[in-house]
């Protein structure tokens, strides 16, 4: 469905911490910064990326904005979760865990933000 997701950083190396150790957790390597400063982690599927805004204003996340990741199992996203804390990350919502999803069923949920504010989290369906 999507080709890629970029998302604003205001420091580009401390953002690409973070993402370096959570998308690590999630099987990738690290990001490839671009001679314009963007970072980004390839798939197969699509391109997640990092950019300091083109408008230079600051970079701020989307209120009600987030962005999921598949996990393979609880402890992987549980692994993803502690790697995004220990990299700069903060907490938000919920503790990680599995959560009643209604119509759509249970679901592991781990949520995090980022070092510049944006809301991630690491999903699998139950």
């Amino acid at each position: 469905m999507f080709s890629h997701i970029m998302i604003g950083a205001n420091n580009i190396e401390e953002s690409k911490k973070f993402y370096d150790a959570t998308m690590g957790e999630l099987g990738f390597g690290p990001g490839t910064v671009d001679p314009k400063g963007r970072c980004f982690y390839m798939s197969e599927t699509g391109i997640f990326a990092l950019s300091v805004p083109i408008d230079g204003q600051p970079a701020s996340h989307g209120n009600g904005s987030t962005i999921g990741f598949n996990v393979t199992s609880t402890e992987q996203g549980d692994a993803w979760h502690a790697a995004g804390l220990a990299n700069g990350g903060t907490e938000c919502e919920d503790a990680p865990g599995v959560r009643a999803g209604g119509g759509m069923g249970d679901m592991y949920l781990a949520y995090l933000r980022d070092p510049a504010g944006n809301k991630i989290c690491a999903l699998m369906r139950m």
